[in-house]
């Protein structure tokens, strides 16, 4: 299904207001990843297992609400290439209507939104969603106090997917800092549930990161980490695992070298 015009335009106008209001605070990052057990590869004829990845974060916080950007390129041993991006602009209610929506553990309700680009190698029509996309995520989304975690956000959405059936999606996304001795962690991450549609399998992408603070050690806290990625999807891109002998379960440890800027 197309995205229709009015999601668009909420879309351009939410990336308008996010270029022009006050920033609070904003952070940029640089990631290198390197896997072996990738799933669903991008053509018959090719292994693309074996994959690194290069990732560009942005995330900041305006007067309005949040912005979280984000740019995989991905480039396969057997030289399949893909580039994904995500645009998560979060309208803050309460910043907004300068009041406080805060109950319990929820601290503020934001309307949340994602526009998903792709443009990946697939001739042979294996991903499910086919070479080039765009799709269009509204929703709602509530931050949340939880001991011990520096952020916990629940978004819930639905799915104005290109050339698929619509759907639904909650996303789950944390990050929890912790110390060792004299070492400093993180662990953070993202799990996304999507449910089923005419022409997709429900599925669980449930993706984290454990990463040492190795600039601490020299004085630069929280700039260069090392660590590993997990990866536990189960029937990724919504193609149902065992369909057409292709495996989309996906259990996948990548080795990780990320820097803050």
């Amino acid at each position: 299904m197309k995205p229709t015009k009015p999601l668009l335009l909420m879309a351009t106008g939410l990336l308008s207001v996010a270029a022009q209001a006050e920033m609070t605070w904003s952070d940029y990052s640089l990631s290198l990843l390197y896997g072996r057990d990738y799933k669903v590869n991008y053509s018959l004829s090719t292994d693309d297992s074996e994959r690194s990845v290069v990732t560009f974060e942005h995330a900041s916080g305006h007067s309005w609400g949040d912005l979280f950007i984000f740019a995989d390129y991905l480039d396969s041993e057997d030289g399949s290439k893909e580039l994904y991006a995500e645009i998560s602009p979060r309208l803050s209610l309460g910043k907004l209507s300068n009041s406080e929506l805060a109950w319990g553990p929820v601290t503020d309700v934001l309307v949340a939104t994602t526009v998903e680009l792709g443009n990946m190698d697939d001739p042979d029509g294996l991903t499910a969603t086919g070479p080039h996309f765009t799709n269009i995520l509204t929703g709602l989304g509530f931050d949340l106090a939880v001991p011990g975690f520096s952020f916990v956000q629940v978004n819930a959405y639905r799915r104005d997917n290109d050339d698929k059936a619509s759907n639904e999606q909650l996303t789950l996304v944390w990050a929890m800092p912790f110390t060792l001795g004299d070492a400093s962690f993180v662990y953070d991450g993202f799990i996304d549930w999507t449910s089923a549609s005419a022409d997709a399998h429900p599925s669980m992408n449930f993706t984290s990161q454990l990463k040492w603070d190795v600039g601490a050690n020299w004085g630069d806290p929280k700039a260069l980490y090392a660590g590993i990625e997990y990866v536990h999807w189960d029937d990724k891109f919504g193609i149902r695992d065992g369909s057409f002998a292709v495996n989309s379960n996906e259990r996948n440890v990548n080795l990780l070298v990320k820097y803050h800027f």
